[in-house]
């Protein structure tokens, strides 16, 4: 759990300087100039592809690997609760990675505002990863989804109901309880499948890549025609109708 929040460190680190960089770009370059910021991105796969390529792929704790179709098997039960509950997750989660920034705006804020509201987030978020995978080894990775579940919602409806400077001041709340569960999730993959951790983790992330994206428009569809508010409480909504299938998630032992 803390290994994999360490890695999820480094996503949402990016994800929170992002929308600055963003919104300091808009400021100087067109829409369509903006294409051009893509080229970063080039060039850091190619430095951590040099940087890399000299790291073994396995290591001396792995089990003996297992055809794909063995591991698809063996997790096949875990891996159907947990796309039941990146579908509950994935409407909060495109309220708040997608149209943030836009509901923001028509609640009055200033672009640069808006982007720095989302960096807010994801910047705590940062801390909610490290924190939700290392609680997880010690507590149990069901208890800290559990506590999600429950204390994301809760955020989100207080921040529908406030305005202005009460919106900011619950971000930092949205962020620590709303991203501790994917190191928590990933941690538990690699922990049912540890002969084929790669390709579990795998699976596990097409689904979520997928599931989000169909949840996106979703999202956007209700928020065009009932308001993001609504949107954002239906968001909400589906996380607690999600706390049935963490029950079904395995308990293991401290």
């Amino acid at each position: 759990g803390k290994g994999m929040g360490f890695f999820m460190v480094g996503g949402e680190a990016g994800r929170t300087l992002g929308p600055i960089v963003v919104a300091g770009g808009l400021a100087v370059l067109s829409l369509q100039q903006m294409a051009f910021l893509g080229i970063a991105g080039v060039i850091t796969s190619v430095t951590i592809h040099h940087l890399l390529r000299g790291v073994s792929l396995r290591t001396g704790g792995d089990h003996e690997p297992v055809p794909g179709r063995v591991a698809l098997r063996k997790i096949g039960r875990l891996m159907s609760v947990l796309a039941g509950l990146t579908v509950f997750r994935s409407m909060a989660m495109s309220a708040l990675n997608l149209f943030l920034v836009v509901y923001l705006i028509e609640q009055g804020m200033s672009l640069w505002w808006a982007g720095a509201a989302l960096s807010i987030v994801e910047g705590f978020g940062v801390a909610g990863a490290l924190g939700g995978g290392w609680v997880s080894d010690h507590l149990g990775r069901r208890n800290v989804i559990l506590f999600s579940h429950l204390a994301t919602p809760a955020v989100l409806f207080a921040f529908v109901a406030a305005d202005g400077w009460a919106q900011i001041a619950l971000l930092p709340l949205i962020g620590l309880t709303m991203f501790t569960v994917t190191p928590v999730m990933l941690a538990m993959i690699q922990d049912e499948c540890p002969e084929a951790r790669a390709f579990a983790t795998g699976t596990y992330l097409s689904l979520n890549f997928a599931i989000r994206s169909v949840a996106a428009i979703a999202f956007g569809a209700v928020g065009d025609a009932h308001g993001l508010s609504t949107a954002i409480v239906v968001g909400a909504i589906a996380l607690l109708a999600g706390v049935p299938l963490v029950f079904l998630l395995p308990r293991r032992q401290r």
